[in-house]
């Protein structure tokens, strides 16, 4: 870095107090949250993890940057809010980036640039991009102490809009643009990230749809053999195939499934009776829920349908009429039919909220890269950094407002905090600002990440 220090300049003053600026307050970072980062990445070692499934054919001898290092640096500004990999041309000399990926902030060499982490993105094939993707797998079953008894996962697709000539990119009618639909998978009960797989931007078919959960199921009963899986989803993965391989391979399921005419009259009498009590309780809206088996022509057998039933009195220019609404779906599990819609299926809203994390406060919809195998990269780089955010909230009381906080705002409060960095020939220090409104909840945190004493 240059020693240079620009001079100082003034701006108006202040309640008639002269008002200086200058570039002299010593080698500072924007990002004082990164010692939390580093703490969280401690504890989970997902660098390490992908580290190992990252091809490395550079000479040894002339490897500057390691590995693990390149990943956690580009995990890191992630959650720091830098989306792209040319933030890094600019962060490469930050003291506390370097401090968090291990090297010294003053002294230490310069972190990778924007042109190494392309190389980095761009460097694995097909098969290599895929390990890379299992070992988020991995890494969510490593996230436990214990194998669980039973655990139900959300599988879901989101838009990522592209622009250009990217392999796998398609024209999507409904979302009017050519996209990717890249499917995403969470543990219901503790909203981990279990893998993200980048696909072309159309409904998945039934094989593919099995595939994935096949795949997906035995990785993680190589950790778990006597867990249960359930897999949760909306109608674009109720398939035959994928419903039929389940049954066989002893896991559940509780998908969408659209309505048709069959189906609409096996609930005709149930709907029925529903108009005549709505017309009697003179009540706005009102629900019942019924169930029976049904066999679509591609089963092969028939399956438990549970259906919803909602009458409602909606006007209609100047006259009010029942209006009703009847929603499916498909399951294997027991249960009571209310408890199986409302309190399990219906839950399945909160994907849609762990996507917006990934997708929106993470950026992982920068998938500009021409190959499908760098995109994916950079899906499981920005699932590394989701991990680590997840880690950091994960550890904050629940009894402070920031429990159930959005990424972003923890972001806000907790990483975006100004620093300066001293190092000296035998110690480190970092200055906090005394103004700081969080220095309690910060510390808290930096103790309850680090690792206990031996």
């Amino acid at each position: 870095m240059t020693t240079d220090t620009p001079l100082p300049f003034d701006l108006p003053a202040v309640r008639r107090k002269k008002l200086t600026v200058a570039f002299d307050g010593g080698n500072q970072s924007s990002d004082g949250g990164l010692l939390l980062l580093r703490e969280a990445e401690r504890r989970l070692g997902i660098a390490d993890r992908l580290a190992r499934c990252f091809p490395d054919r550079r000479d040894p001898a002339r490897i500057r940057h390691e590995m693990a290092e390149l990943i956690k640096t580009r995990a890191f500004a992630i959650c720091c809010g830098y989306e792209d990999g040319n933030d890094l041309d600019r962060l490469r000399h930050d003291p506390l980036l370097k401090l968090a990926v291990g090297r010294a902030p003053e002294s230490g060499a310069p972190l990778c640039s924007q042109s190494t982490m392309s190389r980095l993105e761009n460097s694995p094939s097909r098969i290599e991009a895929a390990r890379l993707t299992v070992a988020l797998a991995d890494q969510f079953c490593a996230s436990f102490e214990s194998p669980p008894a039973e655990i139900t996962l959300d599988i879901d697709d989101t838009v990522d809009e592209v622009h250009g000539g990217q392999q796998l990119s398609f024209f999507n009618a409904h979302h009017d643009c050519r996209c990717f639909l890249p499917m995403h998978v969470y543990h219901v009960e503790s909203g981990k990230p279990v893998v993200v797989i980048l696909r072309e931007g159309k409904t998945p078919k039934g094989q593919e749809v099995r595939t994935v959960i096949k795949h997906l199921t035995k990785r993680i009963r190589r950790h778990w053999p006597a867990t249960r899986i359930n897999y949760r989803g909306d109608s674009h993965y109720g398939r035959a195939e994928a419903m039929e391989w389940a049954e066989n391979n002893g896991v559940g399921f509780i998908f969408g499934f659209q309505g048709n005419s069959v189906l609409d009259k096996l609930v005709a009498n149930a709907a029925d009776i529903l108009r005549l009590s709505h017309a009697a309780s003179g009540e706005a809206k009102m629900r019942a829920y019924t169930s029976f088996d049904y066999q679509a022509k591609s089963w092969s057998k028939p399956r438990r349908i549970v259906a919803r039933l909602e009458v409602s009195t909606q006007k209609d220019g100047e006259h009010y009429a029942q209006e009703m609404d009847v929603r499916y779906i498909v399951t294997s599990i027991d249960g009571d039919v209310q408890h199986l819609y409302d309190d399990v299926y219906c839950a399945r809203g909160q994907a849609e909220n762990l996507i917006k994390l990934h997708k929106a406060q993470l950026a992982s919809d920068r998938t500009s890269c021409h190959s499908a195998n760098a995109n994916q990269v950079r899906l499981v780089l920005h699932t590394a950094a989701y991990w680590l955010m997840h880690a950091l909230r994960e550890t904050i009381p629940e009894a402070s407002a920031l429990a159930k906080a959005e990424f972003a705002t923890i972001r806000l409060r907790l990483i975006k905090i100004g620093a300066r960095v001293v190092e000296h020939l035998a110690r480190i220090r970092v200055f906090l600002p005394a103004s700081c409104p969080e220095q309690a909840l910060f510390r808290a945190l930096a103790e309850g990440l680090m690792p206990a004493a031996p």
